[in-house]
This record gives structure tokens, sequence and C-alpha cells, in this order.
């Protein structure tokens, strides 16, 4: 028998990824919310009894404006994503739908305009 530890077993990353698509799917076919923008879901962490999901997200475009609307709309829905995701997965419980920004695109897009100037810079 296996000991147990706070690490996600092989099967919970397999249900966390199969939220990650399934969500990914269900926001870009069936949420008619306005408020979301180009949402897309980073990751997923899953608790291990599965009665909790971390889903990080990232928007375009990053102002601060569209983020609160994205983050208002991903509340508004959590509901119906949830007993959706409830007829797709095999899992006896349904994890609770926590929406976490996931900043590192935007950082990244800041990064490389940082570097292209600096560049852009030294050549004049």
């Amino acid at each position: 028998m296996r000991g147990h530890s706070n690490k996600p077993s092989e099967r919970g990353h397999r249900i966390a990824d199969q939220i990650q698509r399934d969500l990914s799917e269900l926001i870009r076919l069936e949420v008619k919310d306005p408020r979301l923008g180009l949402v897309t879901i980073t990751d997923v962490e899953v608790t291990p009894d599965y009665a909790h999901a971390r889903v990080y997200y990232s928007v375009l475009p990053d102002d601060a404006g569209q983020l609160k609307r994205t983050e208002e709309g991903l509340a508004a829905c959590r509901g119906f994503l949830r007993a959706k995701l409830g007829r797709l997965l095999k899992i006896h419980q349904t994890p609770e739908l926590h929406f976490v920004r996931d900043d590192s695109v935007a950082r990244a897009i800041a990064m490389s305009a940082l570097i292209d100037r600096a560049i852009s810079g030294e050549k004049s």
C-alpha cells in the first residue's frame, strides 16, 4: 500500500488536466457572458479529495477593466461550469471551482517589451 502524502497522485494530475481541457472548451463554446474576454485556462490544481479545484486563468486584453469584468463573469458562471463538469467527469464529487488570475503571461509580455526596448536603445 502506498503512503499518504500531500503530492497529487497520477490520477489527480489526470483529473486536473481533464478539468482544464473541459473548462477551456465550456468557456469557449457554452458560456455566453459578455464580460469574459479571451480567457485561457493555464493550470488546474485539485485537492487530494477532489473537493476543490484551483483554476488559474489569464485574460487578454490584460487591462484593469477587462480583468475586473472577467473576474465577475467567472464568478457568475462558476455554478454553471461546475454543473457541466459534473456531467463530464468520471469522479464521485465535482470540485468547487476557485478561479485565480495567472499573471505570468502578462509578466512575460511586459518583460519581452522591456528587452525589445533595451535592444533597440542599444542600436541607436
